[in-house]
């Protein structure tokens, strides 16, 4: 998905039905929006949180499609960061009397722009 956008030179990558809370991918996308690329890495390395790796993988990405077109990868930023809910698959657990209850294993749509300064 590496697109060049008019406005500038930025490239996008995203990882549609992560298998991760949005709720809990927030609380680490939001460490990295607006820092650095080797910054942003840096902090995701060392963030002992489960989407720490996800989101990883999804800036690893946003860079590869930079460095594709041959852009300067150690001028990158992160532009964009956020985390949209995806769809939730429902699944029940049985409960006393015969009785279920509804459980929601949601997901997430995390989305990553880099952009050079």
């Amino acid at each position: 998905m590496a697109k060049a956008s008019d406005q500038g030179r930025q490239w996008r990558a995203v990882h549609r039905y992560a298998r991760v809370s949005p709720r809990k991918a927030r609380l680490v996308i939001d460490l990295i929006r607006g820092r650095r690329v080797a910054a942003a890495q840096d902090i995701l390395r060392f963030t002992r949180k489960r989407a720490s790796r996800l989101i990883d993988q999804v800036l690893r990405s946003a860079v590869a499609n930079a460095n594709e077109q041959e852009a300067d990868v150690r001028s990158l930023y992160v532009k964009e960061a956020r985390v949209d809910g995806g769809p939730h698959m429902r699944r029940f657990r049985p409960k006393d009397r015969g009785r279920a209850h509804q459980i929601l294993k949601r997901t997430s749509h995390i989305v990553i722009e880099v952009a050079e300064a």
